[in-house]
């Protein structure tokens, strides 16, 4: 079999993309860490009726096979609103993608590189990023540190050899996103605990939760921060309604009230951070599927609302005040009410804020002062096309 020709062909069929989502799950089955996603979510992820992601963007799948058996997979991707952005910002004009990428050898992994950087220069692009999977809002970047504990719910997992791979075929590091861990059973620092207790005394400022009967108009709410606080960061893509409803129909189930937290400032909406309980603790065992019994293992642990991880992936103060005081009075107080309610209402132990780009001062800062540490970091590479 290792001596049998290599072929990479373009997935079509319903087949070769059932091949393409199982190759995952056989190459990483022997690592302890990696996390089992549930194939229908995969599925969902990578058709264009589910995933809101394919209204602005264009991706082709690529399977490879030795002697007819799947030893490897990678998508090649337009993101066309990541094609608007500055180039200053990371993406802009010429700027193509790839990503979803598992091999089995290097043989391997350089024939499946250079396929998609072929694609990519047959659509007009000048220049590759990756790996980001589909979206910079989904799994960005490649696992370089913290191999030895599995991720959170929506991080990724990547077998170490990988970074030589990529690296052995011509890609530099142009950002590293990290992750911060800490023990929220114990409180902040004295000095947190000041700013907070002063914010608590302003008659200008209300920290709420968000309000789960009125779904949609909260996350028109939430975009809206989001999409005004992000804008100038490093990778930044305007997530657009079609994504935010697809999301939204997925995570509606692990979207609780007191874990969601809206700032105002003299009664306009300011900032927010979303917490989630950590999913993967309930799909891991479940190796992928819900039949026959995962459905029924998934159901309790929602309706249990215990878990003992808790992920900040979002959060966001409107630019306007970003630098200031306010902005870290802010966030220091939906920290802190969150990590009540998660200690309190589900038990938790444990949270991670992240993925948090590397030159973002101000949320490094935040996460120091409440005595953070990183424990995962993503790295993101690029590539010019000759």
């Amino acid at each position: 079999m290792a001596n049998a020709p290599l072929a990479i062909r373009p997935v079509v069929s319903r087949t070769e993309k059932r091949d393409f989502i199982e190759l995952a799950y056989r190459l990483n089955r022997g690592d302890p860490h990696w996390v089992p996603p549930l194939r229908s979510e995969v599925a969902g992820a990578l058709d264009p009726r589910k995933n809101g992601w394919f209204s602005h963007a264009d991706a082709q799948l690529f399977l490879a096979e030795r002697g007819g058996r799947p030893v490897g997979r990678i998508a090649a991707h337009i993101d066309r609103l990541a094609l608007e952005m500055p180039a200053e910002q990371g993406f802009g004009p010429g700027t193509g993608f790839f990503g979803l990428f598992e091999a089995e050898d290097e043989t391997v992994a350089r024939a499946l590189i250079n396929t998609a950087e072929g694609w990519l220069r047959k659509q007009g692009m000048t220049r590759v990023v990756g790996p980001i999977s589909l979206s910079i809002w989904e799994e960005p970047g490649l696992l370089i540190e913290g191999y030895d504990h599995a991720p959170m719910v929506m991080m990724g997992h990547h077998k170490h050899i990988y970074r030589n791979y990529v690296e052995q075929a011509g890609f530099a590091p142009v950002k590293q996103l990290k992750t911060y861990e800490l023990d929220i059973t114990r409180e902040f620092p004295p000095l947190v605990q000041r700013i907070i207790a002063m914010g608590e005394k302003s008659d200008r400022i209300r920290i709420r939760t968000v309000d789960k009967s009125r779904f949609e108009d909260e996350a028109a709410i939430i975009l809206g921060i989001l999409n005004d606080a992000w804008s100038d960061n490093w990778g930044f893509v305007p997530l657009t309604q079609p994504e935010i409803d697809d999301v939204g129909k997925k995570l509606k189930p692990i979207v609780f009230e007191q874990l969601i937290r809206i700032a105002e400032l003299d009664g306009e909406p300011v900032a927010f951070m979303i917490t989630l309980p950590d999913l993967n603790e309930a799909i891991a065992p479940l190796q992928g599927n819900l039949l026959p019994f995962g459905w029924a293992r998934l159901l309790w642990w929602l309706r249990r609302g215990k878990a003992r991880g808790m992920r900040v992936p979002l959060m966001g103060v409107v630019k306007r005040l970003q630098g200031s005081r306010m902005a870290s009075q802010l966030a220091f107080m939906m920290i802190e009410y969150i990590r009540r309610a998660a200690v309190q209402d589900f038990g938790a132990v444990r949270g991670e804020i992240g993925w948090v780009l590397d030159d973002n001062q101000g949320m490094i800062a935040i996460a120091d002062t409440i005595e953070s540490r990183v424990n995962r970091i993503y790295q993101i590479y690029a590539k010019d096309l000759g």
